[in-house]
């Protein structure tokens, strides 16, 4: 479960402290794990928006439009910032990728394009979305419908609707999780790199945890390991005590002392593909409550993973953990105390990609998905306990980044 776009002090601070000073532990001991990690081919992003294009000729979808974002990424290798001057893709159904941005970034924006691509550029006093239109008409779609992402900005879909009344504008998402969400081997390779380096982050500050730190302090700490061993850090949500009984953290700062339940949630990038990793463990000796909620997140984690099979619907991971948990006493449901989040979610470029192991969605799983396995349990005005590790489904059952964590004593 990786940090929300919330201003949370326990979240908030992840890169303040990365970018504000150099943390009191030192990493020197700590040597980079991404040495042999290879970026996304050229081929592989020609072939994924081969695959787009087909799927669009089927459904009669003209072109597929896409924003700044990890679609964009994902299919042109562009790496791009969201702001009100538009920068964007036009994978026609057939015929070469157009490019529209501003012409004063057209050099930069050439710095990360992995794919041959028809740039058109726009200058400020110029629309970009009469260069999307006119790029549409010159692949020949005069009419018909033009798929966007759900996550497209609304400006531009009305720039584009008030350029040209001809077109349909239809939902990009399916033909987009159609290639997304089963990851190839490259993929997996990235995301196991950014577990491996995750984990050892959090091995690192498991030791050096000491009494009267802050959320502030934990947080710099597994950052400075993260980018010693490579990484690019994307979070390091540190929930204190009480403040572990909410997923994404408390207003109130917290620190280190006997007996304090510490909840790390971390995750990290390796040519853009992501981490997510939780770990809970005790400052101190930890009590029999603490213990017994402890192995029963850990049982959960386990009955998910022995849910999943070739052709479940990811619904059922879900559904099986929360059984288990209204047996012990928890929910039911989504109520508290219990799990009041899903069990998992989709992975890869994107922290939250779909599929996700929540009741009602009904995806059946494939080889090559990846999720997150999370069902954590929350006591409100207490405590929680969240054990998180990714895995990817194979024909044979799914098979973990990282192995689950083995006891509250020994956590990492």
């Amino acid at each position: 479960m990786s940090a929300p776009a919330m201003p949370l002090v326990a979240a908030s601070m992840v890169r303040r402290a990365a970018a504000n000073g150099t943390p009191a532990v030192s990493t020197a001991a700590l040597t980079p794990m991404t040495g042999g990690a290879v970026p996304i081919s050229p081929a592989e992003r020609r072939a994924r928006i081969a695959k787009v294009q087909t799927l669009m000729a089927r459904r009669r979808i003209g072109a597929l439009l896409l924003d700044t974002g990890s679609s964009l990424d994902y299919f042109t290798g562009i790496q791009w910032h969201s702001s009100e001057r538009t920068t964007a893709a036009i994978i026609p159904a057939r015929g070469e990728v157009i490019i529209v941005t501003p012409a004063f970034e057209e050099p930069s924006v050439r710095e990360t394009l992995a794919v041959p691509a028809d740039v058109r550029v726009w200058n400020e006093d110029e629309s970009p979305f009469l260069r999307i239109v006119e790029g549409l008409r010159d692949r020949g779609i005069r009419a018909g419908a033009v798929a966007v992402e759900a996550t497209m900005r609304f400006f531009i879909i009305d720039g584009v609707r008030n350029s040209s009344k001809n077109y349909e504008i239809v939902a990009g998402d399916p033909l987009i999780r159609a290639c997304r969400m089963i990851k190839s081997a490259a993929e997996l390779a990235l995301m196991q790199i950014a577990n491996d380096v995750t984990l050892a982050a959090l091995r690192h500050l498991h030791g050096r945890i000491e009494r009267g730190m802050s959320a502030d302090d934990l947080a710099a700490i597994v950052n400075a390991a993260t980018t010693t061993l490579g990484g690019s850090p994307e979070f390091a949500l540190t929930l204190l005590n009480e403040a572990s009984a909410y997923p994404h953290g408390s207003h109130r700062p917290q620190s280190v002392a006997d007996g304090s339940v510490i909840l790390m949630d971390c995750g990290c990038t390796v040519h853009g593909y992501q981490s997510d990793i939780s770990r809970t463990w005790v400052f101190g000796e930890a009590n029999g409550r603490q213990r017994k909620l402890w192995s029963t997140v850990k049982r959960g984690q386990e009955i998910a993973l022995e849910t999943a099979k070739i052709g479940v619907p990811a619904c059922a991971l879900d559904d099986a953990v929360r059984r288990y948990y209204e047996s012990e006493g928890f929910g039911p449901g989504y109520k508290l105390p219990g799990l009041s989040h899903r069990t998992g979610h989709g992975i890869g470029l994107d922290g939250h990609e779909p599929a996700y192991l929540v009741r009602g969605d009904a995806t059946p799983l494939e080889a090559g998905m990846c999720f997150s396995d999370e069902p954590g349990i929350y006591i409100p005005g207490e405590f929680g306990i969240r054990l998180e590790d990714c895995w990817h489904m194979t024909d044979g059952g799914p098979k973990l980044f990282t192995g689950l964590a083995k006891s509250i004593d020994d956590p990492v």
